[in-house]
């Protein structure tokens, strides 16, 4: 029997256009992370157990004992690799019902020369990670077992990416020029990356080892007790009705659902599953349905108070605290936000699109009176954050109030089954992370050892002649370009090692450095040529892809602004704020926001003409620029003439 928990109320899932089988065939086809074997008998029990094992050793770690550092990354990645052979097949064409004998046997050796660091890593220690003979065809097979594990469950990129750093720690000799180096020998290249917590069991899995891997466990409780459901429900009644109402339900949906889904690809099917059917229904084309669906979703991993993992990675890198990171992304997110519900409300009222009949929505207030509880375990997070505790212990905290609050109502009350369920499929959402993060480890160590991320950076402010804003440009562009075959996690701790410091030697705040290529490597999820949320959205709306991808891109148009903004100022990020001057400068960039979306979409309380269009675009892109005398300027002239064209509108209208 399928859980009610799951469906939005009224039925309104009955008008998808496709089924959940095809919906999960797309999640399939443009996230690796989804293309899991469906196993059944003593196989499906054996992996279930092992992934609620999983769960139940973090969940351990994380409130009762903590474990040292080295080895809680080796049980966490010892446990992931066995699952991610086992789970995924070696091709997309292998067996997803059944386990090949040599899956097995990989999955026992990757078991063996991981869980070997976590076993011995005391004694490695002891004697300086000095390797022994034998460690070092260990340390070849972990390398290899790593990579076609990664390569399974992220795609092939990463992967290369990986192969190529760690050549060029031994044939870096060969290499011309500035990026010469005397290379290194195999048994040191070993070392350097399965012996010292530097390359495999670096900073990266240490992140998906603690904060990452607790807060998908705590996504997987909230939405097995009814959280995805609530947050539709929430949605559809706050804004449904209104002008274009299903669009906007997919704005404030997408933007919740993403607090507890760190993939744009599984959001975007998440919630345009329905979302998308119903926008086509009061009168939205399909690519520009899949395409405002995509925006949202993406959106998700920019919005605190649970952001992507590469949030809580950057906390590492930085020193600072997560509450730091998700309080200065605040701002930008609202922007973000706002930029893509004016667009959708702008587009609405041009073609004079109604919403969704009430009659088939449900009442906030019923809608509150029955979920609202669910809020609570956000909200739990949140404060116990503002303790200052640690986000391990905050997630922690989280997933034993999910399942408290959500007996207080028998609808989402767990059972025992929904418990193992719950943990079941945290881990799994887990594994993706891991291995991503196990791979980059190669990058980040292959930097660490040659020194290759500063001969990068300064290269980069080389070219750029020293001067911000091509540094800031080509740094957008290598994200964008490394986003279309990286996971976002995996994209942002490549540039946070290659890029981010090129920027922090032209003196930006660090912070503001990190949260940029953060940002950029996350939008290139809706950036042609290769967007896999507006593609996964295009499948859903049976559209283009192409058109798809053009119209995400044109619709968050704004969001592509908004990085060089705070880079330039720091108070959008909370940073030295002057409140007055921020005051100004967040109603100057919302009016900016707006104004763009009247521009592109030809309507601001009435058809635009090609000079009123020029007007608006031209002084929104000036709003949205964070000097204040700019922004003053420009608001100014913004309120005027939106005031002169609602005149000419309604003399238009009385003739």
């Amino acid at each position: 029997m399928q859980d009610s928990r799951n469906q939005p109320e009224g039925g309104l899932i009955r008008g998808a256009d496709v089924s959940e089988s095809e919906v999960q065939k797309l999640i399939e086809k443009y996230d690796a992370e989804s293309r899991y074997r469906n196993l059944r008998g003593a196989p499906g029990k054996f992996i279930a157990l092992w992934l609620a094992a999983m769960s139940l050793f973090h969940l351990y770690t994380a409130g009762f004992a903590a474990v040292p550092i080295v080895i809680q990354r080796a049980f966490h990645l010892t446990f992931a690799i066995v699952a991610v052979y086992i789970l995924f097949p070696a091709t997309q064409k292998g067996s997803k019902t059944s386990v090949p004998w040599y899956d097995w046997l990989l999955a026992a050796a990757a078991g063996g020369v991981i869980g070997y660091i976590a076993l011995f890593f005391n004694d490695i220690a002891r004697r300086g990670a000095e390797p022994l003979g034998y460690e070092i065809y260990l340390g070849i097979a972990a390398i290899l077992l790593v990579l076609e594990a990664g390569r399974r469950v992220a795609g092939n990129v990463l992967p290369v990416l990986a192969v190529i750093f760690i050549a060029y720690c031994y044939f870096g000799y060969y290499v011309p020029g500035m990026f010469q180096i005397r290379g290194y020998s195999i048994s040191r290249i070993i070392q350097h990356m399965y012996l010292t917590p530097e390359g495999i069991f670096g900073v990266a899995l240490g992140v998906s080892a603690t904060f990452v891997i607790v807060f998908i466990i705590f996504g997987a409780f909230l939405s097995k007790s009814g959280g995805a459901r609530f947050f539709n429900e929430l949605a559809l009644a706050l804004a449904g009705s209104s002008p274009g109402g299903p669009a906007k339900v997919a704005v404030v949906a997408s933007g919740l659902l993403g607090t507890i889904n760190g993939s744009s690809v599984a959001n975007v099917a998440t919630t345009g599953i329905f979302t998308i059917p119903l926008m086509k229904r009061v009168g939205y084309k399909p690519e520009y349905a899949g395409a405002v669906e995509a925006c949202a979703s993406t959106g998700g991993q920019i919005m605190p108070p649970i952001m992507g993992a590469g949030a809580f990675i950057m906390s590492e890198f930085l020193g600072i605290s997560y509450l730091s990171i998700a309080f200065a992304a605040v701002i930008p997110a609202l922007l973000y936000y706002s930029a893509i519900f004016a667009n959708v409300h702008i587009s609405a009222r041009k073609k004079r699109l109604s919403g969704l009949p009430k009659s088939e929505l449900p009442r906030w207030q019923k809608v509150m009176m029955n979920d609202g509880h669910l809020l609570i375990p956000v909200f739990v997070i949140v404060v116990t954050l503002l303790m200052r505790y640690t986000p391990l212990r905050a997630g922690f905290t989280g997933i034993v109030s999910v399942v408290i609050i959500s007996a207080l109502r028998s609808h989402t009350r767990m059972s025992a089954k929904d418990l193992f369920e719950a943990l079941v499929e945290g881990a799994r959402g887990g594994l993706g992370v891991a291995l991503a993060c196990a791979l980059v480890g190669f990058v980040v160590g292959t930097s660490s050892l040659t020194s290759l991320g500063l001969t990068l950076s300064n290269n980069i402010i080389e070219i750029s002649g020293g001067r911000l804003l091509p540094t800031l440009f080509m740094s957008m562009v290598a994200c964008l370009i490394l986003g279309m075959g990286l996971p976002t996690t995996a994209n942002y701790i490549v540039c946070s090692t290659i890029i981010a410091p090129a920027l922090i030697g032209m003196k930006v705040l660090p912070l503001a450095a990190h949260l940029f290529v953060f940002y950029f490597g996350i939008m290139a999820d809706l950036t042609p040529p290769v967007c896999l949320a507006a593609f996964t959205g295009a499948g859903i709306a049976g559209a283009n892809p192409a058109r798809t991808g053009i119209n995400a891109t044109r619709i968050a148009l704004a969001s592509y602004i908004l990085p060089y903004c705070f880079v330039y100022s720091n108070m959008i990020l909370m940073q030295d704020v002057v409140p007055h001057e921020l005051a100004i400068i967040v109603i100057s960039a919302l009016l900016g926001v707006v104004s763009l979306a009247g521009a592109f979409e030809g309507w601001m309380f009435k058809d635009l003409n090609p000079a009123e269009r020029v007007v608006f675009f031209v002084f929104a892109i000036a709003a949205i620029h964070p000097d204040i005398l700019l922004s003053i300027i420009s608001t100014s002239v913004l309120i005027a003439f939106m005031i002169y064209v609602k005149v000419s509108s309604r003399k238009v209208m009385a003739v």
